[in-house]
């Protein structure tokens, strides 16, 4: 029990913690360079990259790298899928699209996985549709609150609907939406077809990606030597005092932008890592709709540490989005299961 139980414990803890820091740092680096999308993603891909490695390091494999049952070509093609979702996601911050407004339109992922597992032949019962629709709906209007919290407005009136800048982050967003869905039901069946092993999934999907960035180093060196020109980075006293001196002459000479940037890379990789082992486990659904309750758990954060109230809406949302998780893991883990047991008895 508890060895089937521990990874699922385990990629809570990394999502919930990996992810939920995550989301600090890239609004402290959107805030100062909004076009650093594919500066981010690099850094992201190289860490992920360099940490996966030694999982599948083999001085006697073939390119010093362990045999792998999936083919290579299923490894490129999720590699492509993820590569091109990750760099649509970051890349709509150049379109106006604020990070609230990221967060809302990305949603709806659980949504649209579950219309690709029904597009593949997958199917779901009316507790479960239910359930994946109230928790979108609960995200957006946690989302909504937290934005009118922060006094940043989601209203429509503040946004050129007709700007084509917006309308093209709308459909980089919207994309990149699909392709996710299509992406994680893909890696579900190559789960599905030849094993569980998430770490090779892990490596492959990053260090496949990495060449594709050769196309655009212009723009990277450009977007770097932004971030670098920002200000100083400010080591708090209580750090400056626990870190060694060596480590604080470093901290205290690069950019604050720089910091934000690593820091966003090495907490993305505990998301991954995190995300990895839950799809390793569980289904394509589920996956998304953890990640959606963890953007809640984001806002609910946000709210404790910089002591925004939480008003009446903010509960509301929370209400739902735990409530629609709590009934799609009842109906997933317990209800179907109980009814697949009770059929297969009737036919012995």
């Amino acid at each position: 029990m508890f060895s089937a139980v521990a990874p699922l414990a385990s990629s809570f803890a990394l999502i919930f913690g990996g992810c939920c820091s995550n989301v600090y740092c890239l609004e402290a680096i959107v805030k100062h360079e909004p076009d650093s999308g594919l500066l981010i993603t690099l850094f992201q891909f190289l860490f992920t990259t360099l940490f996966a490695w030694q999982y599948q390091f083999d001085t006697n494999g073939r390119y010093f790298l362990k045999s792998t049952p999936v083919p290579v070509r299923k490894w490129a093609a999720s590699a492509m899928m993820f590569f091109a979702v990750n760099m649509l996601n970051n890349w709509a911050f150049a379109f106006k699209i604020s990070v609230p407004i990221h967060i809302v339109l990305r949603s709806f992922g659980s949504v649209t996985t579950m219309g690709a597992g029904w597009l593949r032949g997958k199917e779901y019962s009316r507790l479960q549709v239910l359930s994946v629709a109230m928790l979108s709906l609960g995200v957006v209007i946690s989302a909504w609150a937290d934005a009118a919290s922060k006094g940043k407005s989601m209203s429509t009136a503040s946004i050129d609907l007709t700007s084509a800048s917006f309308e093209a982050g709308l459909v980089i967003l919207l994309v990149a939406q699909l392709l996710s869905a299509y992406m994680g039901v893909y890696v579900e069946d190559i789960y599905t077809t030849h094993g569980k092993d998430w770490r090779a999934n892990l490596f492959y999907s990053h260090f496949f990606s990495l060449p594709l960035f050769l196309g655009v180093y212009p723009k990277l060196h450009s977007q770097l030597l932004r971030l670098h020109a920002s200000e100083p980075f400010s080591i708090p006293p209580f750090l400056a005092t626990a870190l060694p001196s060596a480590v604080s002459n470093i901290l205290a000479s690069s950019s604050e932008a720089v910091i934000y940037l690593t820091a966003n890379a090495v907490t993305q990789l505990l998301c991954i890592t995190g995300v990895n082992m839950l799809s390793a486990n569980t289904t394509a659904v589920t996956v998304t709709i953890v990640l959606n309750i963890r953007k809640l758990v984001s806002f609910l954060l946000s709210v404790w540490l910089f002591g925004n109230p939480m008003g009446g809406l903010m509960k509301v949302g929370a209400a739902m989005v735990f409530g629609a998780g709590a009934l799609y893991g009842w109906e997933t883990s317990h209800r179907i299961p109980q009814q697949r047991k009770a059929a297969s008895k009737i036919k012995d």
